[in-house]
């Protein structure tokens, strides 16, 4: 048995890990690279396994980072199956044709400069096309629910607590001429207790352990925190007649800040005349399928529905339609919420929103979510001045928030309540998922936890286990 770690090794983006074994390959996750736009492109074209001698797919869950480039896996001759959750596979159908979307409308942007300079014009990654074929190749598969997918592989799925569908993912390895194998990869991890879905699970016996580390060097705050700060903002806006404009991805974090923004309300927490906008359609169509799967649901959010209240509906809320409407909000005047995608502000309709809003002062940008290292939202976070956006040098004005209490990864305390229930047999871990300060936070942990052999393994190393 083989594991080689080709994306989210070092990094948090493009989630990819192989395992070789029983005469399978096998990747656990297949996800995009976010960052420069050039080196993005050019990681992301060049997969570094053949697609056509993939045998299996597993997938964690469906944010992009982890299954954005399984559609170019299929244009590029993998014709194997996907195992995913049903909420993901449903959930990776809209995120992946938004992708395509996306891509098309930046690749009109980049290629019109080229074409000017006489260069070699781009083209997507994929298509709609592709995406159609990978549908095809889903294998919808419920927790606690072994799946011999060959000879000597079963394959469990338990409960992430990260997103909807979000699954830790068990392969058991029985080989004819070495020793058996459980492997456990975390996926991410979700915070304990937040927001709607149910806590994670601890799955016990595995020997090899891949764990992400995104936060595994800091707390988060507590949720009261982010009741507290999100009220306070709402009174500044009200107050200014400004906007608080929240980048946010479509799956997850949107619904979260419903979520929060319910309970301010029922407590007569929210001014009367600020006015919410969901402006992404990724987010209505993924709110409407968490609405569909209230099987998942922790108590607090099936006690909200018993009650007659909807954790995920706003008195007022409007989800923005058309381009046009989404522009016009940048000439409308305030108190207002604007929840926009993407979340780490790389393309979608924040951007322009973006434009508008950070050059006045009594504007609220709240970042609630983790951000990549040379995304724009990790300039923002980091108040780098001047901002580039749309190729466009602007000054960074408005007053930038960060809570991280609202992040769907576990911190340092959710890491280690976790991993000291699952690591009695654990021999072998990997931190991965996370920048070098974190995975080295993360096997500083691992160690503290008694795992002797801790590895935070470099993008295409390979361990063997006999």
């Amino acid at each position: 048995m083989r594991i080689t770690f080709y994306g989210a090794a070092q990094t948090t983006t493009g989630s990819m890990h192989l395992v070789e074994a029983n005469g399978k390959r096998i990747l656990l996750d297949c996800g995009l690279y976010q960052g420069h736009r050039k080196e993005a492109f050019e990681k992301n074209r060049n997969l570094p396994v053949d697609a056509k001698t993939i045998d299996y797919v597993v997938l964690s869950h469906a944010h992009i980072d982890h299954s954005g480039n399984l559609p170019q896996l299929v244009r590029q001759g993998f014709r194997g199956r996907v195992f995913a959750r049903q909420s993901t596979c449903e959930l990776c159908d809209i995120m992946l044709r938004d992708s395509c979307f996306l891509q098309k409308r930046d690749l009109e942007y980049v290629n019109k400069k080229r074409r000017k300079e006489g260069k070699k014009l781009f083209e997507p990654l994929y298509d709609e096309r592709d995406v159609d074929a990978l549908m095809q190749l889903f294998v919808p598969t419920h927790l606690h629910e072994p799946r011999e997918i060959a000879r000597g592989l079963t394959l469990e799925f338990f409960n992430a607590g990260h997103i909807l569908g979000s699954a830790l993912v068990q392969l058991d390895v029985r080989s004819d001429h070495g020793r058996n194998h459980r492997l456990l990869f975390s996926g991410d991890l979700g915070q304990p207790d937040q927001p709607i879905l149910r806590h994670y699970e601890y799955p016990a016996g595995a020997d090899i352990l891949l764990i992400e580390s995104t936060y595994a060097d800091r707390y988060h705050p507590s949720a009261d925190d982010v009741e507290l700060r999100l009220e306070r903002y709402l009174k500044h806006i009200d107050r200014h007649n400004s906007k608080l404009l929240i980048p946010a991805f479509s799956v997850g974090r949107t619904q979260q800040i419903i979520y929060y923004l319910n309970r301010l309300r029922e407590r007569n927490r929210v001014p009367r005349e600020v006015k919410l906008y969901i402006d992404s359609p990724l987010s209505q169509k993924a709110t409407k399928i968490y609405a569909s799967h209230r099987e998942v649901y922790n108590d607090e959010a099936k006690r909200m529905l018993e009650e007659g209240r909807d954790p995920l509906t706003f008195p007022g809320m409007t989800f923005v339609g058309t381009p046009e409407e989404s522009m016009a909000l940048n000439g409308a005047p305030g108190p207002m919420i604007i929840i926009a995608a993407s979340g780490m502000c790389e393309g979608g309709r924040v951007l322009h929103h973006l434009m508008h809003c950070v050059q006045d002062p009594d504007n609220i940008i709240l970042i609630c979510g983790f951000q990549a290292e040379n995304t724009l939202g990790r300039r923002v976070v980091e108040k780098r001045n001047p901002l580039r956006i749309f190729g466009e040098e602007v000054e960074l004005k408005a007053q930038v928030e960060v809570i991280n209490a609202l992040s769907a990864h576990a911190d340092r305390a959710g890491l280690s309540d976790w991993l000291g229930e699952i690591k009695d047999n654990v021999r072998h871990a990997f931190a991965v998922h996370g920048e070098p300060e974190k995975v080295s936070a993360m096997a500083e942990l691992l160690k503290e936890q008694g795992i002797r052999n801790v590895v935070a393994p470099a993008p295409g190393q390979t361990y063997r286990f006999e």
